[in-house]
């Protein structure tokens, strides 16, 4: 339910927080009060009359990523023998150079991983803060997070990368098919080349001047642009190492010495014992209850215990079909847009616990809890920011998600992200490597931060199992991701809508301002021809990816505002 139809004829394939200049507003507004007739309005246009989109598309796996290529690399491992882990890593590697923007191994990556008995663990190897760090760093956070025309490179915010580490820990426990089996067709593409696809090309010619634009010129020095044909050469070369030589390489050998050399050059902190020491973390899921389902989704610092606090705000309404009138999607919507708003003002007990633990965390996942902020929450009118504890924490950007169910019933929901559009803009040369940007995460959560400590993230990679099916969902759009996901949870499982129309169902989003902004309808065409113009539409991404599981029933989803498209079998 929440995030902006990409409008200019293709899609980015990361969150871009909206920018609303003077010339174009498309439905966003301040407060709720002021909102909820053009909510009513906004409803009663969008169309009700779509028919049930097929089921059953596929009868024993299916692979839901942010690309119909990368979903397509994973089903083929799922065919191979593969298990649910090794498809979902073969895809997050595809994913690396097709939306390169949003995550490489650069990153940070955490998964939901439950097996054929039904028992869930999560594997979080987010980047943590380098030995080194900067002490006053966290006195230059950004002000705003608004889209500009050039993203600057900026090593001071890389986080020491986990991507590697957390595809070791995964595939260790959960692997089926070699580890070398699940980078080859990657290393195919990136070093044969392919075209470039639209919603990379979109992103391209922001990047400033920086290392990462080497990765863009052509022969003759210009950038290359939509359907020119990019390979990833260097890229290629790391991620053969790797899977020949195995993760070690990247944290202790050659890739290490290499990697490192490069983020000193371009003015990072990070050193040869930050990798050296890097570890994966390995836990058991959080769970709640919703009707016949559990829900299990990574703990803190991850956003699954947001997730679970909005889940069960608006379960106590026991709505079990879809409001029909115009008061009953008012009133509706009102209390959601609530619910957001006080789950904005926990984020700030969202912390890393090995370092900062918090009860309160753990509180957001009870009943007695929700039921407690749900009394707070009027039916005919809204307050003031400060009602809901809202925190000054910025909002911040990217991510992509892969959603897995294997033959044998076991299931993947993983996230992964370098933050920001190209992370950090730091490209290592001699790997090929894209670097993250992860640390500003911490800007507006916490005054200081620790060497090892993880960044809060809005992460939540979620499986749903009851006993006869099981729903793998989860997000990607950074703030937007627990509130996306809600909204497919809440219209799949309560208003019976199929999983596309669910994803597909109008965004509705609340920033760490307050504001609550609601997805443009507006026709594509006009969109375009008012952009031809020079007029700036206000637009937001998120993109929710499922994959359901009934008997021998299986739906697969991947959410179009991206042009996502699922795999399967």
């Amino acid at each position: 339910m929440f995030g902006y139809e990409d409008l200019e004829g293709g899609n980015t394939s990361c969150y871009r927080p909206p920018k609303v200049p003077v010339s174009v507003k498309v439905l966003v507004c301040v407060g709720v009060v002021g909102c909820l007739a053009s909510i009513g309005d906004y409803l009663n246009s969008v169309p009700s009359d779509k028919g049930p989109s097929p089921s059953c598309t596929f009868s024993k796996a299916a692979v839901a990523a942010d690309s119909r290529k990368c979903s397509e690399i994973g089903r083929d491992i799922l065919q191979k023998g593969g298990s649910a882990v090794d498809a979902a890593i073969a895809a997050l590697l595809c994913t690396s150079i097709i939306n390169p923007q949003c995550m490489g191994i650069g990153g940070g990556v955490i998964f939901t991983v439950m097996d054929r008995s039904g028992k869930v663990k999560i594997i979080t190897s987010r980047e943590t803060v380098p030995r080194k760090g900067n002490s006053d760093l966290l006195k230059s956070c950004p002000k705003t997070t608004e889209w500009t025309m050039e993203w600057p490179q900026d090593s001071r915010w890389i986080g020491v990368p986990g991507e590697i580490r957390g595809y070791e820990a995964a595939h260790r426990l959960y692997g089926k098919l070699p580890w070398a089996d699940l980078f080859q067709p990657t290393i195919k593409l990136a070093r044969e080349g392919f075209p470039i696809p639209y919603y990379q090309g979109q992103h391209i010619p922001r990047i400033g001047n920086t290392s990462l634009r080497e990765l863009y010129l052509d022969k003759n020095g210009n950038l290359l642009k939509t359907g020119d044909t990019v390979k990833f050469e260097k890229l290629a070369d790391t991620l053969e190492t790797i899977a020949n030589e195995g993760p070690d390489v990247f944290y202790n050998g050659t890739i290490a010495k290499n990697l490192i050399s490069d983020i000193q050059k371009a003015g990072g902190t990070l050193t040869l014992e930050d990798l050296a020491s890097y570890e994966a973390n390995v836990t058991d899921a959080w769970n709640i209850s919703l009707g016949e389902y559990k829900l299990y989704f990574p703990p803190p610092p991850s956003g699954g215990a947001i997730l679970s606090f909005i889940l069960n705000i608006m379960k106590g309404y026991k709505m079990n079909s879809e409001p029909k009138t115009n008061d009953e999607k008012i009133l509706f919507y009102h209390r959601y847009i609530e619910a957001l708003k006080f789950a904005n003002g926990l984020k700030k007990h969202i912390l890393d616990p090995k370092f900062r633990p918090d009860k309160m965390a753990k509180n957001l996942t009870e009943d007695s809890f929700a039921d407690n902020k749900r009394s707070l929450i009027n039916s005919d009118k809204t307050h003031d920011p400060q009602y809901y504890g809202i925190n000054s924490y910025l909002d911040s950007i990217g991510t992509t998600h892969v959603s897995v169910v294997a033959a044998d019933g076991s299931a993947v929901s993983v996230t992964s992200s370098i933050n920001d559009e190209f992370g950090s803009n730091v490209l290592s040369p001699s790997t090929g490597i894209i670097l993250n940007n992860q640390l500003t995460d911490f800007c507006g959560r916490t005054n200081s931060t620790s060497p090892g400590e993880r960044p809060p993230s809005n992460m939540s990679p979620s499986v749903l199992k009851s006993p006869s099916k099981t729903l793998v969902i989860g997000g990607s759009g950074s703030e937007m991701i627990p509130p996306a996901v809600a909204s497919a949870v809440m219209n799949h499982l309560w208003f019976g809508k199929s999983l596309e129309e669910a994803i597909d169902t109008p965004v509705i989003f609340v920033d760490y301002q307050s504001e609550v902004k609601l997805e443009s309808k507006l026709e594509k065409d006009i969109v375009d021809g008012l952009e031809a113009k020079g007029h700036k539409v206000a637009k937001f991404y998120n993109t929710v990816n499922a994959v359901e599981k009934a008997d021998s029933c299986i739906s697969a989803w991947s959410d179009e505002r991206k042009k996502g498209e699922a795999a399967g079998y």
